[in-house]
């Protein structure tokens, strides 16, 4: 993810393999009409994924315990969660901070059950705060995700023995102390032969071949997914790498539908970070939601296995005096954490959205030019993906939202 997949203050259901498994059995021994339904309950399913991040280093600053994920009612509505980030070095899965993952000792107002961890007790951390979330919200499923911005270095060495790879990380994802905690694995490469916080020069093939082992290591029975790139740009991130060919081998994909724009570019334009669809004066033609669907489609890839990215977060430049998209900035707006970037929760007060433009929403307050997702424009985005045939919607990250979930509430 091009910013806020990053482990440092700042930056992805069933899969089509599985569904024909389940249809199999469902189908076996049945007539015309028992399939009619249950191929309408598969499709009603398809598109009613709603998979959320939730960052390991949000407990430490940011406060985001997973308890937090109740209470706010984000578990009523989540189906999966993505635990972010497990680490990629030396060719291999391991565990990006050991203390939050597992060894933190929550107190009873901390924990989801409402009982303090003891010091002999064989599992604490976010894990063990995973688990009881599971209990009590046992259609929530809970994906541990490898890489994101600053991981990603790892992955080229893995590519050189994706057999090795893949056998690493399910016996981290599989360790028997806390098995239990995860249904499956996602992959968070930024990217596949081409450049991120490094550079990347594997081959088009060596992403295939990765996903391939993995799906061969994990079996059916575990999901396997993927965040992806969404640069639909004739020679971008997109054609890098063989999403097309690697497709068979994941239950779904998240293409990263945000930060399209953002202040890295000090001067701007000033645009929203994830418009939905282009508008005139966007900066770059296919630097939107709508162009990324089309492309990833167009490749074969099929729409139901493809998530709509939503960010919980906005992304704003300052020396601005053009209320409307496309004005100049002398540089990214100051930020609770980083510079350039804030959680909704904070912008909705801080600027409220004064427009919108390409599907999204943009604030202009003071010298100070945001752009953000609001309860409104994450329902219409959702009803953009219900009439596309997208298999859900997914979303970075948990902490951004408002105390109450006003963001995972209107996903629709």
């Amino acid at each position: 993810m091009p910013s806020p997949h990053r482990p440092r203050t700042l930056r992805a259901l069933l899969s089509v393999a599985c569904t024909a498994v389940l249809g199999a059995g469902l189908l076996a021994g049945t007539g015309a009409s028992t399939a009619t339904a249950a191929t309408s309950a598969q499709e009603a399913a398809a598109g009613s994924k709603v998979v959320g991040y939730f960052t390991e280093w949000g407990t430490y600053d940011r406060k985001y315990y997973v308890k937090n994920i109740e209470t706010s009612g984000s578990a009523d509505r989540l189906t999966h969660i993505n635990y972010a980030f497990g680490n990629v070095t030396g060719g291999k899965c391991a565990i990006g901070d050991s203390y939050a993952a597992t060894d933190r000792a929550y107190t009873a107002d901390q924990s989801v059950s409402g009982q303090a961890d003891t010091w002999d007790q064989p599992l604490r951390g976010n894990f063990n705060q995973l688990r009881q979330l599971k209990a009590k919200y046992p259609h929530i499923k809970v994906l541990y995700s490898f890489g994101g911005w600053t991981y990603s270095g790892g992955f080229g060495q893995a590519a050189q023995n994706p057999a090795a790879f893949a056998k690493s990380c399910k016996q981290v994802v599989e360790d028997p102390r806390w098995a239990d905690v995860f249904d499956g694995i996602d992959i968070d490469w930024e990217y596949p032969n081409a450049c991120g916080l490094t550079c990347d020069t594997s081959g088009r093939d060596a992403y295939r071949e990765l996903m391939k082992a993995l799906r061969s290591a994990f079996g059916s029975d575990s999901l396997v997914t993927a965040a992806i790139p969404a640069d639909a740009t004739a020679g971008g991130k997109l054609d890098a790498a063989d999403y097309a060919g690697a497709a068979q081998y994941v239950d779904w994909y998240n293409p990263m539908t945000y930060d399209f724009f953002g202040a890295w570019d000090t001067a701007g334009p000033t645009a929203p970070h994830s418009p939905l669809t282009s508008y005139d004066g966007i900066p770059k033609a296919e630097y939107h939601s709508a162009a990324t669907i089309e492309k990833l489609t167009g490749l074969g890839i099929p729409a139901d296995k493809l998530l709509l990215g939503i960010g919980f977060y906005g992304r704003g430049w300052t020396g601005v005096t053009q209320a409307e998209p496309g004005g100049t900035a002398t540089g990214p707006a100051p930020g609770t954490y980083e510079a350039g970037i804030d959680d909704y929760k904070v912008l909705k007060d801080k600027c409220p959205a004064t427009g919108t433009v390409g599907g999204t929403a943009y604030a202009k307050c003071g010298d100070q030019w945001w752009s953000y997702d609001t309860p409104q424009t994450v329902a219409a985005k959702t009803d953009w993906k219900n009439a596309q045939g997208l298999g859900g919607t997914f979303f970075w990250e948990l902490s951004g939202d408002t105390a109450d979930g006003e963001l995972i509430k209107a996903i629709r």
